[in-house]
């Protein structure tokens, strides 16, 4: 039996069929690439407009965001529970700024500094509530802790050592 022969336009014909199959698994691929990009370009405007939010709340309080914390404690429970949101507030806006946009550093300095003004205030709250800050990221965590550490805040006095 003879082989059957082909001819140019059936060569040609499986050609285009594979370059086909590339040029779609190409755009396949180059969708995915984009919706990607559009998930983190997403989150980053998230975190960055949860960051003004906390800038916004820091602009109408600035008795909060540069705070007298002996001041606040004795202004009563309601005074000490809105500054409890409003650290909690920043914490959590400090957190999704360092998970979403990670390779600017720029954002946890931001934040270390803002902190300083907190710590008192978080000393009490883990000496009173160890479990606390494990409501955070490591990375929040961690960021607190060190200040604590850099400022000297530590129980049971719980105040700025160094500024």
């Amino acid at each position: 039996m003879a082989a059957k022969k082909t001819t140019w336009w059936q060569k040609l014909g499986n050609g285009a069929q594979i370059a086909s199959a590339l040029i779609a698994a190409c755009g396949f691929a180059a969708v995915l690439f984009q919706i990607n990009e559009i998930r983190n370009n997403s989150r980053a405007a998230s975190a960055r407009q949860t960051y003004l939010g906390y800038m916004d709340m820091a602009f109408k309080n600035p008795g909060y965001s540069a705070p007298d914390y002996a001041k606040i404690k004795s202004a009563g429970k309601d005074e000490l529970v809105r500054y409890e949101n409003f650290v909690s507030y920043f914490l959590y806006a400090c957190e999704e700024a360092m998970l979403t946009l990670e390779g600017k550093g720029e954002w946890r300095e931001s934040c270390a500094y803002d902190l300083k003004y907190h710590l008192p205030y978080l000393c009490e709250k883990v000496k009173a509530e160890p479990n606390y800050l494990s409501t955070y990221n490591e990375k929040t965590q961690e960021l607190v802790k060190s200040s604590m550490q850099r400022f000297g805040v530590a129980a049971p006095e719980c105040r700025l050592i160094r500024s």
